[in-house]
């Protein structure tokens, strides 16, 4: 997701390294280790850069890296990074390896945005790393924390369903109701109320490019004037402190809540809520802050909204392709729904072919195809390579979730394939890494089988669904490049 460039000053940039060429090369820390992976052709200062720099890196790195294996070694500048392409390689990396692999690189605009990389994502590894990934799964994205919301969830889906009912058949952008409704979601669990208007929605828009953009400093330092130059830098702290200027409000008007309502244990706490009370309640060394609670709050909101909507988005482009899997969840839903007025989270549990729909999906477009960028934090032995410490490691699980070795037919839909599949959105299953998203798929799998439920969906103008734009994107994560415009008729 790091690799998204959007400067125009780029001709400039290899302008200025070809003048240079002759007289710096890249050195190889590496060397010392007598059997590196396979590595691809590299130039002078910029390494491979400029073979993955553009709207797509995950089908880049493929074609860079299909002759070198599951395991190649690229040049991005300065930086040694080792791009893994197979499960097994996942495997060795994320479960066989993974306290060496734990740490993360440190990123300039990700430092910038959250306090100093004290986040949950990008945290490198130690005790803050610890302390802050255990708050995550045992207090924020627990099982029964998430069931907690489900009412937000419900009405939330409603209001969209309902907007949809109003727009009497006329053309609707589909990718944006879906957005609206994650949005006003993770606004309500994470801080108690939804939170419209031009402001908000525009420093949201600017806060999730930003964490798309690719920052040349990371991987050339000598280079950073040019995101100076280009106004990154100055783009990025303002967002920065315009996104800690409203979390400092959201943190006040909780505190000073809780003091007039002090011991009202009736209503259900939002994610602010839960991190203020772990922080009131410290009984250990670890200091939970202000900072760090400001910077989880900027993890859930990316997480949340864009990568939620991406994934339903994406998952009615492919119903719309496939009319022959669209009317069958349209009857599995049916079946269940029994002619309720909206199809609710208790009904969601049988609904099997539902749930192989969005594996599928998932499968097919995987939310952050490049996963989050890793470092190994010392010298490993990896499938039989010497990997030095420092090494940033990209796995390519879009690679291998479309692997013809794994997957038969993979490049084809077919939600059948995960039918009776014990594969799950957990991560232990390494020819499928969807990036961990219980939380959203609690929202994805309500939203979607409401949507079918209740509309038909068609292309306009009378387009037949194979004409559909499949185009895709890559910024925070993988996102279609049209927006998704349908005409909805009710079912019922």
């Amino acid at each position: 997701m790091i690799f998204s460039f959007h400067l125009p000053l780029f001709p400039l940039i290899l302008t200025f390294i070809i003048i240079f060429l002759f007289k710096r090369f890249l050195s190889s820390p590496l060397k010392s280790h007598k059997n590196q992976p396979p590595s691809s052709r590299k130039l002078p200062i910029i390494g491979n850069l400029h073979q993955i720099l553009g709207s797509n890196p995950h089908r880049s790195l493929v074609s860079l890296t299909q002759k070198q294996g599951p395991l190649a070694l690229i040049r991005l500048g300065s930086v040694p990074v080792l791009v893994a392409s197979s499960a097994e390689a996942a495997r060795e990396i994320l479960k066989t390896h993974d306290v060496v692999f734990s740490s993360r690189p440190k990123l300039r605009i990700i430092d910038t945005i959250t306090y100093g990389s004290k986040d949950i994502a990008f945290s490198p590894y130690g005790e803050h790393w610890r302390q802050i990934r255990s708050i995550a799964v045992l207090k924020l994205l627990n099982s029964k924390r998430v069931q907690s919301f489900r009412g937000v969830r419900e009405e939330e889906t409603r209001v969209m369903i309902d907007t949809i009912g109003e727009s009497c058949g006329s053309l609707i952008d589909l990718g944006k109701l879906v957005s609206s409704l994650t949005n006003d979601v993770v606004c309500r669990v994470t801080l108690g109320r939804t939170f419209h208007g031009l402001k908000f929605n525009d420093l949201l828009a600017r806060f999730t490019y930003l964490l798309g953009v690719f920052c040349i400093g990371n991987y050339i330092p000598w280079l950073c004037w040019v995101d100076r130059l280009s106004g990154l830098e100055a783009r990025t702290q303002k967002v920065a402190e315009e996104f800690d200027e409203f979390l400092e409000g959201i943190l006040e008007e909780h505190i000073n809540k809780k003091k007039m309502v002090d011991g009202d244990v009736g209503e259900v706490q939002d994610l602010v809520d839960v991190l203020l009370d772990i922080q009131r309640e410290n009984t250990t060394s670890f200091t939970l802050d202000r900072d760090v609670i400001k910077a989880a709050i900027m993890d859930i909101f990316a997480a949340g909204t864009i990568t939620t909507s991406t994934v339903t988005e994406w998952a009615i482009s492919e119903l719309i392709r496939h009319p022959r899997v669209m009317k069958k969840l349209q009857h599995e839903v049916g079946e269940f729904a029994q002619g309720k007025s909206m199809i609710y989270e208790e009904d969601l549990e049988k609904m099997h072919y539902l749930q192989a729909v969005l594996k599928e999906t998932l499968r097919l477009h995987t939310p952050l195809p490049l996963l989050i960028s890793r470092k190994s934090t010392q010298y490993v032995k990896l499938m039989g390579y010497d990997i030095a410490a420092g090494t940033q490691v990209i796995i390519n699980a879009w690679a291998i979730a479309r692997d013809p070795s794994l997957w038969e037919e993979s490049e084809k839909f077919k939600p059948e394939r995960f039918l009776n599949s014990r594969i799950d959105y957990n991560g232990f299953h390494f020819e499928f890494l969807p990036f961990g998203i219980h939380f959203a798929m609690a929202v994805n799998e309500l939203v979607l089988a409401n949507l079918v439920y209740k509309y038909d969906m068609k292309l306009p103008d009378g387009a037949r669904g194979e004409e559909l734009d499949m185009s895709e994107i890559t910024g925070l994560s993988l996102h279609r490049k049209s927006p998704l415009l349908v005409v909805a008729t009710p079912r019922i």
